[in-house]
């Protein structure tokens, strides 16, 4: 077999060896830290108290940022829907499952894309020209 003594890869002299208990890394990171991850899923886990019409619920900081996406999104909010789509879609993902594209749309979905077309073919028209041409927009020198 070998000697004990046997310097080589894998193999360093005995007296250079870590010794029971002693650390490769003495100055690591502390026992007992949380990593980003654990700390995020810790503070949204967090309850906070929320005033729905009369009610009083304590919800999730979680709950209370998903059902400020949906409200915001139902107001009309561009960002708030791209984020809740965005969000949507990565837990779908994540879930293993991905949304049918080739599908048909149903009834109800292409009224409510009509509706939101129609809706911003609107605001589009109330915005004023220079407002909304790229090529003015930022241009101010």
């Amino acid at each position: 077999m070998f000697n004990n003594n046997e310097v080589g890869y894998g193999r360093p002299p005995v007296g250079s060896r870590f010794k029971p208990g002693q650390s490769g890394n003495p100055k690591g990171r502390p026992r007992g830290t949380k990593n980003l991850k654990t700390d995020l899923h810790e503070e949204l886990q967090e309850k906070i108290v929320v005033h729905e019409g009369e009610r009083t619920l304590r919800i999730s900081k979680q709950r209370a940022i998903i059902k400020t996406l949906f409200a915001k999104t139902l107001k009309g909010d561009g960002r708030a829907a791209h984020t809740l789509l965005n969000l949507l879609l990565r837990t779908a993902a994540a879930d293993g499952g991905s949304p049918e594209i080739d599908s048909p749309f149903t009834a109800d979905e292409t009224e409510l894309l009509d509706g939101l077309v129609e809706e911003l073919l609107l605001r589009k028209a109330c915005v004023p020209k220079s407002a909304s041409d790229p090529d003015r927009a930022g241009s101010a020198s």
